[in-house]
């Protein structure tokens, strides 16, 4: 565990951490609630919180609470690609990944209009971002845009599959 704040003798103090430049006590003390702050949250900021009270005379068990904080992080752009020879006839894989996102984005796959179409299992693997289209004809050719998204944000990408 690492101190991150301290009220001690009347002196509210921010610990020298990584956090020093982001944190502090929201309302004034004396008001009685020492909830704190963080500002511009980042993933590494996750973790477990733990807030101590300890007063002269008291058994210090009753006087902690703790608190899980979880920075849900947007994901990052996707890579589309394309595994397989598009001819007539074959089957190809797409295959969709983000290098970041807390938790793990799920991904959607959708072919866009004027031939619009949305896929499901078991063609789509919504956790692995991949969507196999098989026996493939002329009229499959058009763009395909894979959706990377969790509870944080998402973000696209799409290919060509020219048959």
């Amino acid at each position: 565990p690492v101190q991150i704040l301290t009220y001690l003798s009347g002196v509210p103090k921010v610990e020298e951490t990584y956090l020093k430049p982001r944190v502090g006590f929201l309302y004034p003390i004396h008001t009685h609630n020492i909830s704190m702050y963080i500002n511009a949250t980042q993933e590494q900021d996750s973790g477990q919180y733990m807030c101590s009270v300890n007063m002269v005379d008291e058994r210090l068990d009753k006087n902690v609470g703790i608190i899980n904080l979880t920075v849900l992080v947007p994901p990052a752009a996707p890579t589309c690609q394309l595994h397989g020879n598009a001819i007539v006839g074959a089957n190809v894989t797409l295959s969709c990944s983000s290098k970041k996102g807390k938790p793990s984005p799920m991904y959607q796959w959708q072919r866009e209009p004027p031939t619009l179409q949305v896929f499901f299992p078991p063609a789509q693997d919504r956790a692995r971002g991949t969507l196999k289209l098989t026996n493939l004809s002329l009229e499959m050719s058009g763009v395909y845009v894979c959706r990377a998204e969790n509870q944080a944000g998402f973000k696209n990408c799409s290919i060509v599959l020219e048959v």
